[in-house]
């Protein structure tokens, strides 16, 4: 059984390359500009170091074409729109979400659709493959490896034609896992630039200038940490409830399922310390892009939406998902003795 993705595409930012942190002075900020309140090893600047050089692989990245395209894409939007900076990580969260992933999340709920219903013809193969064989090994005097081989052999054979057949290999469905987590990974680098003043001057202020006062509510300065944890909390619990569901539609799932929701499980809760260790710009914008991810996941369940997208219907859709999902909900976690 195929193990459905979740729309959020969970990663822990690589890693970042210290060198011989802690031993070199943080630059002072320019003239009124506000200190930052980032670990020391937050705020070292990737802005000198050669992509060559011995800055090491994350310096690499931070300078990267696609970085630079995610900041400029970022700037534009602000200037475009004169919002304030959380606004226009807001903004640009949901037009990346809603132009990109969820049209390939469509597609994938689209191929693992015809997957699905290929399973009854799949096992009817399997059937008759499985008795041919056994007449074949009977005449020839094949022994069970042999036998096992051959059947093994022309299985993946006449599965593969199956999906030549109806257009639906498996592999189509991984499309929005190799966009989404890059395109994540790219956004998360190029608010970390911004915070810590390793990029771009707008208009003689840095954009780490205008990020200090460009928060609302109870972070109004992006480039600090969120002392009151709402954020990082407010991220894992997002997280859980995208796994959560993924978990409540699924019945009987295999092993490989099991494990792999146990550690998005973890996943999740592990991300809580994490982002309580970046600048807040990072995590509004994960925060963003996890809340568009379970909106992207419940309007995926909506029968007239899954129409609209022309998803096949399967044995296990129901007329009133919403519904179906709240019962399980309330049985697993509400009303469980």
């Amino acid at each position: 059984m195929l193990y459905r993705l979740a729309g959020s595409g969970l990663r822990r930012l690589p890693a970042l390359q210290l060198g011989a942190w802690g031993t070199q002075p943080v630059p002072a900020p320019a003239s009124g500009a506000k200190r930052s309140s980032l670990p020391l090893w937050a705020v070292g600047s990737v802005s000198a170091v050669s992509p060559g050089g011995a800055g090491g692989w994350y310096e690499a990245l931070a300078t990267s074409a696609p970085v630079e395209g995610a900041e400029e894409l970022l700037l534009g939007a602000h200037t475009a729109t004169g919002l304030p900076w959380w606004g226009s990580i807001l903004l640009t969260t949901v037009a990346l979400r809603g132009s990109i992933t969820l049209p390939l999340a469509a597609y994938q709920h689209y191929i693992l659709a015809k997957v699905e219903n290929l399973q009854p013809e799949i096992k009817n193969i399997a059937r008759h493959l499985n008795q041919e064989v056994a007449i074949c090994a009977n005449q020839l005097g094949w022994s069970k490896r042999v036998a096992r081989l051959t059947y093994l052999k022309n299985m993946r054979r006449l599965v593969s034609e199956l999906y030549v057949r109806d257009n639906c290999h498996p592999f189509k469905a991984t499309v929005l896992v190799w966009i989404q987590i890059p395109m994540w990974v790219f956004m998360s680098v190029a608010l970390r630039n911004f915070s810590t003043g390793a990029a771009h001057a707008e208009a003689g202020f840095s954009v780490q200038e205008q990020l200090a006062t460009g928060g609302v509510l109870w972070f109004p300065d992006l480039t600090a940490l969120d002392s009151t944890w709402i954020l990082p909390v407010s991220l894992g619990v997002t997280n859980l409830l995208i796994v959560e569901i993924f978990a409540l539609q699924k019945i009987g799932m295999s092993r490989f399922q099991t494990y792999m929701t146990y550690f998005m499980r973890a996943v999740s809760v592990l991300m809580i310390p994490i982002a309580a260790t970046v600048p807040s710009s990072i995590v509004l914008y994960w925060l963003c892009s996890s809340l568009m991810g379970l909106s992207q996941n419940l309007l995926l369940r909506s029968p007239g939406f899954r129409q609209l997208c022309r998803i096949p219907l399967t044995k296990g859709d129901s007329d009133t998902p919403y519904k179906d999902l709240f019962a399980a909900f309330y049985s697993k976690f509400i009303s469980r003795k």
